[in-house]
């Protein structure tokens, strides 16, 4: 008598066939584990670790993996590697690279895991998941994952200039804020440690019960305008150093696409220099991808007859983003007149003058998309005023 359990076909595994030693990574300062499936041998996955930072010893760990899979197999299968983005950069993909492996960086927040509240997260546990992940992005599975584009040396090391500038720009707010600080608590108050008179005018300075500033927070606040003159003078070198990234810089694109930005009314040095290093040198295919890279990609939430929009994802760049809002209220600035001034007018005056910050996030995306097909095709922005030769 047949039953329908005869009757079902018999559940087949998932396909491995792909003709390679899939590896994944699980980075650390003190070891590396490497979690490899080899050809042959099903499902079953086998896990090694050498220590951290050992090229030569990882090296020699896939050597062994091919000789294994050769002896198994009897011919040679080409090894492609996996590993999460974070705090190892791209210096690990570059030397795989350099010995002819493939290798993938993925971003490991687009990797698909359970919705449980209490998952179990292991290194074993992580390998694998990157394994199937691997396995299932060689097979052409759709939205399985996310790839990261790594940059190659210089379009990487064009970023620190930005990024440095960036930080010192917070350290010279935390001394002036310390500086007026120390001042305040002695009723001192109008005092501008940015100006070029600020040492002489720390000594006419009077408490609020016209004593003359103690002894000991004097000397505080001048070793503060110490630190803080070198970090003023440290500025003053990034920025001569950024501009002339931006003029003589040896990659041509990235000089054109400076100077097409710097033609705009509302876009300075910095804001071109951070397009240029953070967005533009990457390339996209579609204005989406340019507005999930910045983080500005809206998050629909539909199920059934509920459908509502979360806002933007914040899932990108957060420098090119926050830079992007800053750029967006200097346009409205500078460029009242262009199109995408007057949609944010328009949105604006029909919520009453309400929901400014909403709507400026809206037109960050559009002004990002804008400038990408301005500088990528030279599509010029409807409206927008050029600065004068």
């Amino acid at each position: 008598m047949t039953t329908l359990n005869d009757q079902l076909p018999e559940p087949t595994a998932i396909r491995v066939d792909l003709g390679a030693i899939f590896v994944s990574m699980e980075l650390s300062r003190s070891s590396w584990v490497v979690t490899s499936l080899l050809p042959g041998g099903g499902e079953k996955m086998s896990r090694h670790s050498v220590p951290g930072g050992d090229v030569v010893a990882l090296m020699a760990r896939f050597s062994a993996l091919q000789e294994k899979a050769r002896r198994r197999m009897g011919r040679e299968f080409p090894i492609i590697v996996i590993q999460e983005a974070g705090l190892d950069g791209f210096w690990i993909h570059r030397a795989l690279e350099k010995e002819g492996i493939e290798s993938h960086v993925v971003d490991p927040a687009s990797i698909a895991t359970s919705r449980r509240r209490r998952r179990a997260k292991t290194d074993k546990l992580d390998g694998e998941t990157l394994v199937r992940t691997l396995l299932a992005f060689k097979r052409g599975e759709p939205r399985v994952c996310a790839m990261v584009h790594a940059p190659n040396p210089d379009e990487e090391d064009r970023r620190r200039i930005g990024r440095e500038r960036k930080v010192l720009t917070g350290e010279r707010i935390a001394h002036v804020n310390r500086i007026k600080g120390l001042l305040f608590a002695q009723g001192v108050t109008g005092y501008e440690p940015l100006h070029r008179d600020r040492r002489d005018r720390l000594e006419e300075l009077r408490t609020g019960d016209g004593r003359p500033l103690p002894r000991h927070i004097k000397a505080q606040v001048l070793r503060e305008l110490d630190r803080l003159e070198l970090v003023i003078a440290q500025v003053r070198a990034i920025e001569a150093e950024r501009d002339a990234m931006l003029t003589q810089d040896g990659d041509a694109t990235c000089a054109d696409a400076a100077s097409m930005l710097l033609k705009l009314k509302g876009i300075g040095a910095e804001g071109a220099a951070i397009l240029c290093s953070e967005c533009l040198w990457r390339p996209f295919d579609n204005r989406r991808q340019v507005a999930a890279y910045a983080g500005l990609a809206p998050t629909p939430w539909q199920s059934g007859s509920v459908s509502r929009e979360q806002g933007v994802s914040k899932a990108g760049n957060p420098r090119l983003r926050s830079t992007m809002i800053q750029l967006s209220w200097l346009w409205l600035q500078h460029q009242p007149r262009s199109a995408l001034a007057r949609w944010f007018q328009e949105r604006v005056a029909r919520n009453g003058g309400r929901l400014r910050k909403p709507a400026i996030v809206a037109l960050a995306r559009k002004l990002l998309i804008a400038l990408w097909k301005y500088v990528t095709m030279g599509v010029v922005i409807e409206g927008a005023v050029m600065r004068a030769a």
